[in-house]
This record gives C-alpha cells, structure tokens and sequence, in this order.
C-alpha cells in the first residue's frame, strides 16, 4: 500500500481528501498534521469517517511525513514553501493544494499574495497539475502544484480553442461561480448563512488571486500571453462551480459543428472531462462530489462569440479529487483509482 500523509487535514480540501483516499484500493492515509489539533481523532473532528480512519491528528513533522511515499498539503499559502526544502530533500514527493507553487514568477507571487516567496528557487522546479494539458510532466514530478477551483475550470473550459489557436487570446472573458465552501472552512462574517443565504453578488473585479494562475495556463496553453477579464462570483449553495466563458472566433467560417467535434476529439480520452451533447447546458448538481468536468460548447445567434459553459465540484476536481489524480499519475497508478464517485443526485 501507498503510504500517504496529509498536512493541514482540518479543512474542507483535507477531509475531501480523506473522504476519497480511506476507498482508494492501494494508499493508505498513516499521517495527518494539525497543530490545533494534535492528539485528537480524525474521526471525532470528522464523525462520517468513523469507521474507516481510526488515526490521530499530530503536529507536522518533516521526518515523519518523509517516511511517506506522497504527502498532500491542504493547508492556506505560506504553510508549504516554509516545509517545502526540507521535504524534498528528503526525496519526498509532494502534491500541494495551496497556491505557494502554482505561478512561476517570484514577484509576481509577491505582488498577489503580500509577501516574499520563502523558496524562490523551487518555483521552476514545480510542475503545474492539470492532467488534461501535463501529464507526462506530472508523471515525473517530485513537487505538483495543484490548480485551483477557478483556473481549473476555466482552463479546461478554454483548452481546445486556444490550444489551436481558434480565439482571439486577448479579448478573453470568464464570469464564474463557486459555492461558499470555496472560501474554507475559517469562520467569517462574510460566510455567515444569513450573509450569503438568497443573495448573488460578485467579488475581487479589481482583481482575484487566480487570475495570474489562469493567464499563466492558458498562456502555456497557447504559446503566447493571454488577457483575460475574469470576475469571480459567490453562490448561495455548499459546493459546486459554473464559469461561463466567451471567446471571440478568429476565424469566423469555423461552425459550431466543428467546434464541438474539435471539443469531443480532445477530450475523448480523458476520464474526468465530459463534453455534453449540443445545445446542453450543464449543471452544478451532476458533478457534485464526483471528479469530473461537465462542458457545453454555444454560439449564440451564430455570431463570432462563442460561450463555453463549464461545471466542476470545486472541492474535488477543483481540489482534492484533482490532487489525487495528480497522485496517481506520480505514483503510474490506474488514473482512476479512488475517484470512481458517482456525482451525489438530488
């Protein structure tokens, strides 16, 4: 069995990844850090794992979590970069859910998160984890940065179109939606039930911390720098993600028929990507709590815009179902291994 260790096993990202790895036929969780609550049952913090992890919380330990074969950090930017040395050279393998790894550029990190990145150095040596575009690089990675919930699902969303060059890369525009859950598990006035209860508003216009991330992808995506607006929004429901894309067509003798072959055709051989039939319009509810990303291609009237609807769990394909899959193309397991959840209906 796999050794697994998880640093930082308290919020959402972390029981989702408990959630899926206790049913994974070949890993084991053996280690799970918190230094809040150290010597205290997972499953008395997390009575629905009762039954299936009889372990304890202990405070991190690098010795300790190196002895691991892949360790997992669910834990918020800044907690990873400042263990991330240590482990590696330990030769630990490490699939980090945080943003500390995932934008290549120092400063650029600096300018969106308030402060110097502890290890500058290992910022190249970070292989970004979105399978669908870095698989083979993932496979041989030591350290994967996992994507965000947003990037994740609006690079997926783009992938195809920009990939082959068929959108006006600089006049992008992402409008997205996350259930509240996006925000952890850390108790604020703003995720308060009566603050977010029937209401939608918008947030970060001025900008949002994925946005970097986004821009980075899909310029790796296409080859050349990309310009995306991107206005994120919260939605009153627990889990779940819809962004709607728009992209303008360079070549507007292009059909909506080739579209969605051109859709179908790149996705046909990935496990997690649905793309829907014509004219669908996907829902949250059919991916939630399952590692799978639902896509509907529209143009609407015809006309040289074309919208991408895209839908994710932002908890698991968004996160933790994605960091598993990372995990599992690392270790040259069945891709699907631990992530054969149906999505959860009604």
């Amino acid at each position: 069995m796999i050794k697994v260790g998880i640093v930082g096993g308290t919020g959402y990202t972390g029981v989702e990844l408990l959630r899926m790895l206790v049913n994974h036929p070949e890993a084991e969780v053996v280690v799970i850090t918190s230094r809040a609550e150290a010597g205290l049952r997972v499953d008395a913090l997390y009575p629905s794992l009762r039954g299936y992890l009889n372990i304890r919380f202990s405070p991190p330990d690098v010795d300790v979590l190196a002895r691991c074969d892949v360790v997992f950090f669910a834990t918020p930017h800044n907690v990873a970069m400042n263990m991330m040395p240590a482990l590696l050279d330990l030769d630990t393998r490490v699939i980090d859910l945080s943003a500390d790894f995932r934008i290549r550029d120092p400063q650029l990190w600096s300018q969106w998160y308030g402060e110097p990145h502890a290890c500058p150095q290992l910022l190249s040596e970070a292989v970004y984890g979105l399978p669908e575009f870095n698989r083979q690089a993932i496979a041989e990675a030591q350290l994967v940065a996992c994507p965000g919930c947003y990037p994740t699902s609006v690079q997926l969303g783009y992938l195809p179109v920009i990939e082959n060059q068929l959108v006006d890369s600089q006049r992008l525009i992402a409008n997205a939606a996350s259930g509240v859950s996006g925000a952890g598990r850390q108790a604020k006035i703003d995720n308060l039930y009566a603050e977010v209860s029937d209401s939608f508003k918008a947030y970060g216009i001025p900008g949002h911390r994925h946005l970097p991330e986004i821009e980075q992808g899909l310029g790796d995506i296409g080859g050349e720098p990309v310009n995306l607006t991107f206005t994120p929004h919260l939605v009153p429901m627990v889990r779940g993600m819809h962004s709607t894309l728009y992209a303008e067509l360079v070549d507007t003798a292009i059909s909506l028929e080739e579209l969605q072959n051109l859709y179908e055709e790149r996705y046909a051989d990935e496990p997690f990507v649905d793309v829907l039939p014509p004219g669908s319009h996907p829902q949250t509810r059919t991916v939630k709590g399952a590692n799978t990303c639902r896509l509907a291609i529209h143009r609407p009237q015809g006309r040289d815009t074309i919208v991408i609807l895209s839908v994710i769990d932002n908890l698991v394909k968004g996160a933790s179902g994605q960091a598993i899959q990372n995990m599992n193309i690392m270790l040259g397991l069945d891709e699907r291994a631990g992530l054969n959840t149906l999505a959860l209906l009604p």
